[in-house]
């Protein structure tokens, strides 16, 4: 029962926080900061009330461990963030993040010298040529919607290879931090709400170089329109209603990803967590219109299928299925 809850909780949470984020960057495409902070703060205080008893409890793991990983993952929050200010659109953003697995495969071989079977390069290799069509299709597109002149158009093409630049490095260095809380987590044990309350608290001071960008867009968000939030009746900047709604989706999303990881095995998790990918990509693409060709389609195709290839879904669930005969025939 409760599994099915966190299958509800992570569908629900995370497929509406992609459309309350791309309704704020579609108004204000470099509001990320502004995002990043909120929700931030609300997890932290959030694990300050509920996770550490107000400050009481020691942490398992050392904060110093905490720092490192602290670092890499605010880098990372902040550069995605300015990617989408850069011409990348949402579509494309949420398939190169689902990159993931070649980063962690390139890194895990350079750094932690290991060795994958033919079956895993097949399917990193289709991960690879379905980002790769989709980034191409997506140049394509930026070039001919550019502005009339040539100028602008290969200056729109120049911030739009930052963007890429900038979505691959935040690629490689969330998957360097996998890689640490890994060997830290094997070290210390697993201790995934207090590591998501430190993840999300340490970095908040850092937000202190952010101010200015931050302030402005909040200044930006009072002089929305304002809309009355249904049930409550409570008068609100629409952009304002966007981001609690965000932030609020957003927990959601974290909490049902953290009931399924204590309640399911980790290929059950992986298997829900690319398949909501999948429909927050749906609903992206079908709710606000965004371009998405056969070739898009195709090489989404390629990432969602090398995804599973990777963590051997079919296998898996074949081994799972087999097992209740095997204890039958025991009995």
């Amino acid at each position: 029962m409760r599994s099915a809850v966190a299958v509800g909780l992570v569908f629900a949470g995370c497929c509406s926080n992609v459309i309350f984020l791309e309704l704020l960057v579609r108004k204000h495409p470099g509001c990320g900061n502004i995002v990043t902070f909120a929700q931030f703060l609300f997890i932290a205080v959030e694990g300050f009330l509920f996770e550490t008893d107000l400050g009481r409890k020691r942490p398992a793991i050392p904060i110093r461990y905490y720092a490192v990983m602290v670092t890499m993952f605010f880098t990372v929050s902040v550069v995605n963030n300015y990617a989408l200010n850069l011409n990348i659109a949402m579509p494309l953003h949420m398939i190169f993040r689902s990159g993931s697995l070649i980063a962690n495969m390139i890194l895990g071989i350079i750094i932690l010298k290991k060795r994958y079977s033919i079956f895993k390069y097949t399917s990193i290799a289709l991960v690879s040529v379905g980002i790769f069509i989709c980034t191409l299709m997506s140049a394509k597109q930026v070039t001919s919607q550019s502005s009339l002149s040539e100028n602008d158009g290969f200056q729109a093409f120049a911030w739009w290879l930052l963007g890429i630049g900038a979505l691959t490095f935040a690629l490689l260095m969330s998957a360097r931090m996998g890689i640490f809380q890994e060997t830290v987590y094997k070290q210390f044990g697993k201790h995934s709400k207090e590591a998501l309350f430190y993840n999300h608290a340490l970095p908040l001071p850092g937000f202190i170089f952010l101010a200015s960008d931050i302030y402005e867009h909040a200044v930006q968000f009072n002089k929305s329109e304002l809309y009355q939030v249904p049930v409550v009746g409570v008068t609100m900047p629409i952009m304002w209603f966007y981001l609690l709604m965000n932030v609020i989706t957003q927990y959601v999303c974290i909490r049902g990803v953290f009931i399924l990881t204590t309640e399911c095995a980790s290929l059950t998790v992986t298997l829900v967590v690319t398949l909501r990918k999948f429909v927050s990509l749906i609903f992206s693409i079908l709710y606000f219109q965004n371009p998405f060709t056969l070739w898009h389609w195709l090489g989404t195709l390629f990432v969602f299928i090398g995804t599973l290839m990777y963590t051997e879904v079919w296998n898996n669930l074949g081994a799972t299925r087999s097992q209740p005969g095997k204890e039958d025939k025991k009995n």
